[in-house]
């Protein structure tokens, strides 16, 4: 005789509870990644021989920073490392928990290792809110061990956590998706019936999967939010089209802190374009920064600095041309400015190049502070106070406009230096044939 146990009611209630709460979880929750092998993205740091791999095969994950975009898995690595190593973990977020809670959660992880010598993994979200003294809080334990400390922010972690706790630290910078990782992502939420969207029988045709991975830009979360959106408002067995998806989209936040590395990166991106003379470039990290709700009198400040800086004497109107999209942003501001905007970048990403003045004005800078102060040659001096002249002050001077070419040959400086050296392109050519014929006139070459 075979004998079936029966489940009491109670553990049918509960294990119904257990599903139903699981289900009213979102699913990019829902699909979040378990083990290491389910992970989907990050190959640089967790691929076989690279380091996170490594700390975590040889269970020595000390204190981690994990930077980057949004949606990239810094919280499931996280979770899956303390899975990995068989610690504990425990999770705060800076924004909302203070010194209170840390040393609540630290004292706890030295009694649970002290008891049971289980470790505890302290993940940290938003880690560059605390401020230095709340950071210098948790050295003491990250140093003995009590704690493997896994910090995550979406800043620079050189502009944003201490010096102290940098040192101590491995920093690791996660990557958005790429758009086959996002496939991979998409096709297994639609596939998987327990915690996926797999019941449901959808399918995605190319264009929706297409629209999902390059308006997305490399974020996880973003995909599955919206892939939940469009299959919950399907029919069940049908298909996911790309209008669907432009219906699901929420408008895209663009990945850009006017504050921060975006900042201070697309800046650096928008002056080596215009420099390199990539016209298409330049306007793109334009846009970028316009999108952003950068400041426009900084891009102002930026163009004609790069106007004087880079072009220089090769296209004397360049200069002109930045200040005045300057003033007329001053005048006109968004939306309007933004043509004079791309008009000034697009002359001077295309203008002839030159740093001949800048580098002039660097290395007469640097005689100034390095060498003996050159004194002003008498003759050039101050002549009209009553007495200059018996000091020989302004004695000697030729008026250059007596001159018959207008150049009178008289030594300007006192000693022998050549600063500026015009580049052989745009205007400047020109002024390097002239400049030849004037130092030859002064005796300066």
């Amino acid at each position: 005789m075979i004998f079936v146990a029966k489940q009491s009611a109670s553990s049918l209630f509960e294990r119904a509870e257990r599903d139903n709460l699981r289900q009213a979880l979102p699913l990019a929750a829902r699909m979040r990644p378990r083990r290491l092998n389910e992970l989907v993205g990050q190959q640089h740091l967790v691929g076989p021989g690279k380091l996170l791999r490594r700390l975590i095969d040889a269970d020595r994950v000390g204190s981690v920073i994990f930077f980057g975009p949004p949606g990239t898995g810094k919280t499931t690595l996280a979770r899956i490392i303390a899975t990995e190593t068989q610690r504990e973990f425990a999770e705060l977020n800076a924004v909302l928990h203070g010194v209170k809670e840390l040393r609540e959660v630290l004292q706890a992880s030295r009694d649970r290792l002290a008891a049971t010598g289980t470790g505890t993994v302290l993940f940290i979200d938003e880690i560059h809110r605390f401020n230095r003294s709340q950071q210098d809080a948790l050295l003491a334990d990250v140093e003995s061990g009590v704690v493997s400390l896994i910090g995550a922010t979406t800043s620079n972690p050189f502009f944003a956590l201490s010096g102290a706790l940098l040192s101590r630290s491995q920093l690791l910078e996660l990557q958005g998706l790429s758009a086959l990782e996002m496939e991979q992502v998409i096709a297994a939420s639609l596939s998987d019936p327990e915690r996926g969207l797999g019941k449901l029988g959808l399918k995605i045709d190319a264009g929706a999967t297409q629209r999902l991975t390059s308006k997305c830009n490399g974020d996880a979360r973003q995909v599955l939010t919206t892939l939940e959106v469009a299959a919950l408002s399907s029919p069940p067995g049908s298909t996911i089209t790309a209008e669907i998806i432009d219906q699901c989209l929420l408008v895209r936040a663009q990945q850009y802190d006017i504050t921060g590395d975006e900042h201070y990166d697309c800046a650096s991106a928008l002056i080596k374009s215009m420099r390199g003379s990539d016209v298409d470039a330049a306007i793109y990290w334009l846009a970028r920064m316009i999108e952003g709700g950068e400041d426009i009198r900084f891009l102002c400040r930026r163009i004609v600095i790069l106007a004087s800086e880079d072009v220089g004497n090769a296209d004397p109107q360049a200069l002109p041309m930045a200040v005045a999209c300057m003033q007329a942003c001053e005048q006109i501001g968004l939306p309007e400015c933004q043509f004079a905007l791309a008009q000034t970048v697009a002359y001077l990403a295309c203008a002839p190049k030159s740093n001949a003045s800048t580098r002039a004005i660097s290395q007469a800078r640097d005689d100034v502070r390095e060498r003996a102060v050159v004194p002003v040659p008498s003759h050039l001096r101050d002549g009209h106070y009553a007495g200059a002249a018996e000091l020989g002050r302004g004695v000697g001077y030729q008026y250059a406009h007596d001159a018959a070419d207008g150049v009178a040959a008289q030594d300007y400086l006192g000693v022998d230096r050549v600063y500026y050296q015009p580049v052989p392109r745009g205007f400047e050519l020109e002024l390097q044939h002239r400049l030849e014929t004037l130092r030859k006139q002064l005796g300066t070459q």
